[in-house]
């Protein structure tokens, strides 16, 4: 046992080492992304261990402490919150997060006292936020196997669990490599609550205890519908009001995918002349990229940002410069395009757009949803392209209403199917609280 301890120690020790020479090698990077983007700085503070103001004047003891990465992981958990907070009044559920948007994101739905960026896995930055909320329960989302912040909570006998915990394809190898230290690390987490068979399977391969790991389905298609804001009120009644349509949505693209879109709509105009599109790049630093894109163009645009509710010009493409705004226009579509799937980088979530019963395509590069991607071709509730049948498909779909809307429906039964995560996966994160604790149930 002593030797084990101190061969624990040696190893993370070292892990500590390697993590501090990797940020001091790779600061000139991290700063130059602050001086071109402006990423990473805010909340620099906070990811170092400073824990702001915010959380320690409003700490108490029953306190559960949850990370979701960003935008899709607080989507995901939005509703598992809301689960928890109707079932432990007076509790507080904090929030964090390692992406801007995310923050962003999370802020407006769990507000800004609750909220903040998570810290780098060194032990005094992660042992700082431990000491300031002292949480009866640490959550994390999909696959965040953090060594400092598993091992302190360990020792701390904080009990761990990982809701809709996940293993893509792209991680496998490289959990693989290296699995038996991973193996070490991930027996501090007491509950894995996996998205699917195949994720409890995988998570089995590289090493977290078969007895824990529970099937407890995707949070993801419990999506809770943005609310209706301003923007959807002032869209809505520009699409009853002003002569244009239909609407295309292509949300979450990334580089290489934009150049495609804008000549699949060039061609739409073509037979529909009054067609929209609403193009919503998946990372804020592009904005300008695509704009410089549509400005060489030779189709009408604007930006989002200075759209305030006037008359929309038939044929123009609106570029989505903003945060936190594309799932609720999703509502709109005639056709949604979910990018990142046109180009191998994995794709992104389709559940804000089939919680609408809209039409959906793909890509054929979607191995970071490979499950809910195979339960959606099952039903036939979407179609995936390839870059070159992207103007073909879209055309032939705009002159099928019929096919458009069994596509939808199609869609929007898939969601309604898929229920129950929610609810399994409070009821093990309760199960993780320490007896008598007071709970109430919503019946």
């Amino acid at each position: 046992m002593a030797d084990t301890r101190k061969y624990n120690r040696r190893v993370y020790f070292a892990y500590n080492a390697l993590l501090l020479l990797a940020l001091l090698l790779s600061s000139p990077w991290w700063l130059l992304e602050m001086l071109r983007h402006g990423k990473y700085r805010t909340g620099l503070g906070e990811r170092l261990g400073a824990v702001p103001e915010r959380l320690k004047q409003e700490a108490v003891s029953e306190t559960i402490w949850i990370h979701a990465v960003s935008v899709g992981e607080v989507l995901a958990v939005t509703r598992m919150i809301e689960e928890l907070r109707a079932c432990l009044p007076g509790w507080r559920l904090v929030v964090s997060t390692t992406t801007d948007t995310g923050q962003k994101l999370a802020r407006e739905r769990f507000g800004g006292n609750n909220v903040f960026y998570f810290p780098l896995d060194f032990f005094w930055s992660v042992n700082s936020y431990l000491r300031a909320l002292r949480p009866r329960l640490i959550v994390l989302a999909e696959s965040e196997f953090w060594p400092n912040l598993l091992h302190q909570a360990h020792v701390a006998r904080i009990p761990v669990a990982v809701v809709n915990a996940r293993v893509s394809d792209r991680s496998l190898p490289r959990y693989l490599r290296f699995q038996s230290l991973l193996a070490a690390v991930i027996r501090n987490v007491d509950v894995f609550l996996s998205q699917s068979e195949e994720d409890a399977r995988r998570l089995v391969e590289i090493g977290a205890p078969p007895h824990r790991i529970t099937v407890g389905g995707n949070l993801k298609f419990e999506v809770t519908p943005p609310a209706t804001s301003l923007l959807v009120q002032a869209f809505a009644e520009a699409v009853q009001r002003d002569p244009f349509g239909p609407v295309l949505v292509a949300g979450s693209t990334l580089e290489g995918e934009e150049p495609l879109l804008v000549d699949c709509f060039r061609h739409v105009l073509q037979i529909y002349p009054a067609a929209v599109m609403l193009l919503a790049p998946r990372h804020p630093e592009r904005f300008e990229t695509v704009a410089s894109l549509l400005k060489s163009s030779d189709v009408l645009w604007q930006r989002r940002s200075q759209w305030n509710g006037q008359p929309l010009a038939a044929g123009e493409v609106i570029l989505l410069d903003t945060i936190g705004e594309l799932a609720s226009l999703y509502q709109f579509a005639d056709i949604a395009f979910v990018g990142g799937s046109l180009i191998p980088k994995g794709g992104h979530n389709v559940l804000e757009a089939a919680q609408f019963g809209v039409p959906i395509l793909v890509g054929p590069h979607t191995e970071n949803f490979r499950d809910i991607i195979a339960i959606f071709q099952r039903a036939e509730a979407l179609r995936v392209i390839a870059p070159e049948s992207l103007t073909p498909t879209v055309l032939q779909m705009l002159e099928n209403d019929e096919e458009r809307v069994r596509l939808g429906q199609n869609a929007r039964a898939v969601m309604q199917a898929q229920q129950g995560a929610t609810r399994r996966t409070v009821g093990a994160l309760l199960a993780l609280l320490p007896v008598g604790v007071a709970v109430e149930r919503r019946s």
